[in-house]
């Protein structure tokens, strides 16, 4: 199922194209003394070079979402596709200081981990739109080194297509690792940060992929105890 779209801008407590092309993601984690992690301009352009090379994108790009990307990706783009990719699942296994938690209250972010399979979105950038829409992306989802951008496959339906995805960078400070589920509960009922409770993260990523017809045990299992803990009906 393929569908032509331009994403709004988006309102409330999220980010919005605007905020991350205007430098906002960069100006938050100064602003809260972890300016050390933010990587500058031409780390982030360099970033971009080892995956792309030196030249614009001849051609339409591609990006897969697994998590926040599937519901605010805040770039532009003219086709999405369900698809998945094999080696690679989805993980809560970053820990985030500032958007989904503080300093004294760290909340968990998801990343691909290694191994199994993961069912998401594949979004198609327009040649004319790459080279822009790039650099916003890598401003959203580089800004700290804590992802390492790579090539997948991703299968939809009888299509093959090679998309851009953000894996987790096991090296990153920030990595958490493989953390026990009960913990993983704890973390998200109770963390809170800039862009709003890491249990409304967790809430949206379920209610989307539900929507578009790809359900995630694990995370749905993760949404009830969370539900659970907050003492409220599973959304």
């Amino acid at each position: 199922m393929t569908t032509g779209h331009r994403h709004p801008a988006s309102a409330g407590n999220v980010l919005t194209r605007e905020m991350i092309r205007d430098g906002g993601v960069q100006r938050m984690l100064i602003e809260s003394g972890a300016a050390a992690e933010v990587l500058s301009e031409e780390a982030l352009a360099a970033s971009r070079r080892d995956l792309l090379g030196d030249d614009p994108p001849a051609g339409p790009v591609w990006v897969f979402g697994y998590g926040s990307l599937i519901w605010n990706p805040a770039f532009h783009y003219s086709e999405q596709c369900i698809g998945v990719v094999n080696g690679y699942h989805r993980q809560f296994c970053l820990w985030t200081h500032l958007g989904r938690g503080s300093p004294d209250c760290p909340g968990l972010v998801l990343g691909l981990e290694r191994g199994g399979s993961c069912r998401g979105v594949a979004f198609r950038m327009a040649p004319e739109d790459a080279a822009h829409e790039l650099e916003i992306l890598w401003r959203r989802e580089m800004v700290t080194g804590a992802y390492l951008p790579r090539w997948v496959t991703v299968r939809a339906g009888d299509r093959r297509v090679r998309a851009i995805a953000f894996t987790i960078n096991r090296a990153h400070g920030r990595y958490a690792g493989r953390l026990d589920e009960a913990q993983i509960v704890e973390v998200l009922a109770t963390a809170a940060g800039r862009l709003g409770p890491c249990a409304d993260y967790l809430f949206n990523t379920v209610r989307h992929l539900d929507e578009l017809g790809l359900p995630d045990r694990p995370l749905r299992r993760l949404a009830v105890r969370v539900a659970e803990r907050l003492g409220r009906a599973a959304t």
